[in-house]
């Protein structure tokens, strides 16, 4: 491996470099970028930053999970987002040159790297590629929420909850057996429906060969489910 990513691991290295931003940077452009950034570890619970702190720089989830979320006047919170390893978030917050409109917080342990503005237009003006990139990652970033705002629409219940099961499931069909890595009640949040809805949206989705013991999760055929999930045929909830 050369010396441009020192300090990461292989497996984060290849998360780096897989994002859309950075797979068209020279190695020398990109390891000029990373002498800067910072790897921070994050206990479970504790929050990166706050809603209304600068937007002064953007993330990478290199382990673990964090949720993006907003807290309205009456105190409710909102999940915006949940992003895993391999992901980026706070770009566009970034550019805007203001401040964070959610929160963001570790909701398992998590280690992110980060990058700062200053950093990152440094890397812009020495290559105009980067900025290009950068749109890349916001479109791609854009359709994954139109496809989500579709999602609520269209799918039933069961079907957002399996859909989101085959997101955690390995490559290619077979059977697949895993643990939830967040709680039952913050996927319900994020898949926009009630923690009592999410239950009888598992209990559903048994016919298809999904089983569910506490926070492990055994698939029978993943092609069964995937199948399911994209039916346009809703079920009727209770």
């Amino acid at each position: 491996m050369s010396t441009l990513l020192a300090g990461l691991s292989p497996q984060d290295a290849d998360l780096v470099r897989g994002l859309p931003m950075f797979e068209q940077l020279a190695e020398q452009d990109l390891a000029s970028l990373l002498a800067t950034a910072t790897v921070r570890t994050v206990e479970r619970g504790a929050d990166l930053f706050l809603q209304g702190d600068p937007a002064d720089r953007f993330f990478v989830v290199l382990e673990g999970w964090a949720k993006l979320y907003r807290v309205n006047r009456d105190g409710a919170e909102a999940v915006i987002r949940m992003v895993n390893a391999g992901e980026s978030f706070a770009e566009a917050a970034m550019f805007a040159g203001g401040h964070f409109p959610v929160s963001a917080q570790a909701v398992t342990d998590l280690r992110v790297l980060s990058i700062t503005s200053k950093a990152f237009a440094r890397c812009v003006q020495a290559d105009v590629r980067t900025a290009f990139a950068m749109l890349g990652s916001l479109s791609t970033r854009l359709r994954m929420l139109v496809q989500q705002v579709e999602q609520l629409q269209v799918q039933s219940a069961p079907q957002r909850v399996g859909s989101f099961l085959l997101k955690l499931c390995p490559p290619g069909g077979g059977n697949a057996s895993f643990k939830l890595p967040l709680e039952k009640s913050l996927v319900a949040r994020r898949l926009g429906i009630q923690p009592e809805t999410f239950s009888r949206a598992l209990a559903k989705l048994r016919p298809v060969g999904v089983e569910v013991h506490g926070s492990v999760v055994s698939i029978a055929n993943i092609d069964v489910l995937r199948e399911f999930c994209l039916e346009d045929e809703d079920l009727e909830e209770d």
